[in-house]
């Protein structure tokens, strides 16, 4: 009874350690600025515009070594970074647009994002300020 006892508390302490070393999944909110026209926009609408396949706005993306744009495109659009790379890679080939342009986190998409109001990016929902407003929540 004592070895059995023995066994289920290591179960149970491999198993919290488990819980707490698991990565905690950001809520990605899609942003534009404070004073854009711009309201609730659905993932497909944002989908067409961070897949170059809508220019009614400007995507401003997060760079590619960071976990939230990985989580942004499998989220909204169903695709993985490297998917969306490579069709902004023919898109961009072919001449028929230019990749987004590329901020090195939240705070430098919040000020891109503020200052052009037909610009639209993504940052964690913790980083959210009266600079911009989200359009699309993707828990």
């Amino acid at each position: 009874m004592k070895q059995l006892r023995h066994q289920l508390a290591t179960v149970a302490a491999a198993l919290s350690l488990a819980v707490l070393a698991a990565p905690a999944h950001a809520e990605v909110v899609v942003v534009v600025g404070a004073k854009s026209p711009a309201a609730n926009m659905t993932s497909e609408q944002v989908a067409q515009v961070f897949l170059g396949k809508s220019t009614s706005m400007t995507p401003v993306d997060q760079p590619e070594s960071e976990a939230i744009r990985g989580e942004f495109y499998k989220k909204v659009a169903g695709k993985d970074a490297a998917q969306a790379k490579a069709l902004w890679s023919k898109l961009v080939f072919t001449g028929k647009a230019s990749l987004p342009k590329e901020y090195p986190g939240a705070a430098e998409v919040k000020k891109a994002v503020a200052a052009d109001p037909k610009a639209i990016g993504y940052i964690d929902k913790s980083a959210l300020d009266g600079s911009v407003k989200a359009v699309l929540s993707v828990p």
